[in-house]
């Protein structure tokens, strides 16, 4: 079974900055995209930001011009570069792949917390 294991996140004071990473322990095929999710207490997870296949991005209102995705598809991992982080950005952060066939791989998160 394939995981997605997860690194870099920490506690970093606001404004600072965090890269996380997210590999595969295995080889997945035909991926479609890969995205980031985050989830903070109490509230709902929601998606952060996204790369397609064909390399196209997209990203919530609230993280645009502050995080950018990147991956390297050879490799199956995937990063999101988060700067001048805001105290609203903790939550624990949870990677999937989503392969063309339906099949979603999730991370088991890994905790960004923004000191104020």
């Amino acid at each position: 079974q394939v995981q997605l294991v997860e690194s870099g996140g920490g506690l970093v004071q606001n404004g600072g900055s965090l890269r996380l990473s997210c590999a595969a322990s295995g080889i997945i095929f035909n991926i479609n995209a890969m995205s980031w999710y985050r989830q903070a207490p109490g509230k709902q997870r929601e998606l952060v930001a996204t790369i397609t296949s064909g390399g196209s991005t997209s990203y919530a209102d609230s993280v645009k011009g502050r995080f950018t995705i990147s991956n390297n598809n050879a490799k199956n991992t995937v990063y999101l570069q988060m700067n001048s982080l805001k105290p609203e950005d903790t939550a624990v952060y949870y990677c999937n792949f989503h392969a063309v066939i339906g099949v979603n791989y999730w991370g088991q998160g890994t905790q960004v917390t923004v000191s104020s």
